[in-house]
């Protein structure tokens, strides 16, 4: 499958991310070893994205070899955010609105102990290990712990994440002693330093983690939040039967229910893959328009035409904050993962260098007004990561950040590669169309031939003239015949390494 010698491959969305699960694959482990260790690491490196506070899934494809009932087939980890399950009075928690600056638009955010739900970031990972795991988590934890404390350099991309979320990272003294050392926020190029939460991935790692979920109780209890001891004691992170897909010569694992992205990425590919061929922009653009008005319209339809039943999506959507992390090894085996932390809380946890997320201060979850999310369940989220099988014996595993633009930078990148016949990097490249409630965004506008009937056909659609992190960032791993191919997400500073 793949050339002699090399170990794998992984994209992710920060070179150092990929370098942690690079390590783990020279030394030995396997697809998900290397995928816990950049986890781990992306929590230092991409701290606004992705923490030990947060959560996120994670999709398994132990190998055709592998024997057993998950031979041949992939397997999701939901180990997403639970709704807590006592609401407090909103007139007793902490719950302040920040405003975020993206330039062109201005997004009010807000933050405060009130803001966190239930995080299952700890508990996913460790579920994952006991699974799959091969190697000692001590040992997987330590390219995280080395990043923490020797320093990481802040990307161009990673300092205009702290500019757009400034408000919470200067919020209070202890996140402005991370992340604004110097009295202005740390710049591109400089070190990121974070020895707190090194010693607190070290605790984690030899299951010393009751100081830390203690820390959690003491701060919704000072600060006025939901979070109760029941909360952390009876999180279970859910193992669920992936959507399985068939897509021409592709078998495509996608991310069930409750979970949505995966569901309408599935159901933008079935619709297009109907089209006639050659298949064009328009087609694209009318998959996406109808499926997007068929869900909004009836999301239990969009369930049915999969064939789906059982679990749907509850409540409403967390869509903010998300990065990735693919990774497939020489032994056939792949792990695709994408996790949030929302943007943070605003207050560093303890002594413990991270914040809680702030899931429960996304407007998209209270479509009624805040406080009226329900008790007890888990939330519902476009996270997609994807695990697709060419009959060829190819493997490869993707996903991508983006917040709402991720299920259709899946169907996309999963169209463009399976249905478009384009290489992996092209796939990932090529601009993107996305609709939200009607209104079409067209990714760099000069490149598609169908500009004009693409305007005539969606009013008001707005053409960007490059291409932008709005529209997602899939990063793709992928082993094949010819050896191992794939791409980092330009739009999100992605990487893609060989091991």
């Amino acid at each position: 499958m793949t050339k002699a010698g090399q170990k794998g491959a992984v994209a992710a969305g920060h070179k150092a991310t990929a370098e942690a699960a690079v390590e783990i694959l020279r030394a030995g482990g396997n697809a998900f070893d290397a995928i816990i260790a950049g986890l781990w690491a992306a929590c230092v490196c991409e701290p606004v994205l992705a923490a030990p506070g947060g959560g996120g899934f994670l999709m398994a494809h132990e190998g055709d070899e592998a024997g057993g009932q998950n031979a041949g087939t992939a397997r999701l980890f939901d180990f997403f955010c639970d709704a807590p399950r006592v609401r407090r009075d909103p007139d007793t928690i902490e719950f302040t609105e920040v405003l975020a600056d993206f330039g062109a638009t201005v997004q009010a955010f807000h933050i405060g102990a009130g803001a966190a739900a239930v995080p299952g970031f700890v508990p996913g990972i460790k579920a994952v290990h006991a699974a799959l795991g091969t190697m000692a988590m001590a040992d997987l934890i330590v390219p995280a712990v080395s990043l923490a404390t020797g320093g990481v350099t802040v990307t161009p991309f990673q300092a205009y994440l702290f500019d757009v979320v400034a408000p919470i990272l200067t919020w209070t003294p202890e996140a402005r002693a991370i992340f604004a050392p110097g009295g202005r926020l740390l710049g591109a190029g400089e070190r990121l330093v974070n020895p707190a939460l090194g010693e607190a991935l070290a605790m984690i790692a030899e299951g010393r983690q009751a100081s830390i979920a203690e820390a959690m109780l003491e701060e919704c209890e000072t600060f006025g939040g939901h979070l109760r001891a029941d909360d952390l004691d009876l999180y279970q992170v859910g193992e669920r039967q992936p959507v399985e897909l068939t897509i021409g010569d592709a078998t495509i694992w996608l991310n069930p229910p409750p979970a949505l992205g995966g569901v309408l990425a599935g159901a933008m590919l079935a619709d297009y893959i109907a089209a006639r061929e050659p298949r064009s922009a328009m087609q694209r653009a009318g998959s996406i328009a109808r499926i997007d008005s068929a869900w909004r319209r009836d999301g239990a339809a969009i369930f049915e035409t999969l064939g789906l039943s059982g679990e749907k999506a509850t409540g409403s959507l967390a869509v903010r904050g998300t990065t990735h992390i693919s990774v497939i090894d020489a032994e056939g085996r792949a792990a695709s993962a994408t996790v949030t932390n929302g943007e943070g809380n605003g207050r560093i946890l303890g002594d413990f260098g991270f914040m809680l997320n702030n899931m429960l201060g996304e407007a998209d979850l209270n479509p009624d007004g805040f406080h009226n999310w329900r008790p007890g369940t888990r939330l519902s989220s476009m996270m997609a990561p994807t695990i697709a099988r060419l009959a060829d014996g190819t493997l490869a595993a993707l996903g991508s950040g983006g917040s709402n633009r991720i299920r259709t930078a899946i169907f996309q990148a999963l169209a463009s590669r399976f249905l478009d016949g384009k290489t992996p990097a092209e796939a990932v490249t090529a601009p993107r169309l996305h609709l939200e409630e009607g209104h079409l965004d067209i990714e760099a506008a000069a490149e598609w031939d169908e500009m004009d009937a693409l305007l005539e056909s969606f009013p008001g659609a707005k053409a960007w003239p490059e291409r932008s992190l709005y529209f997602g960032g899939v990063h793709w791993a992928e082993a094949g015949p010819g050896g191992y191919a794939g791409a980092g997400d330009p739009r999100r500073d992605g990487v893609f390494l060989l091991a």
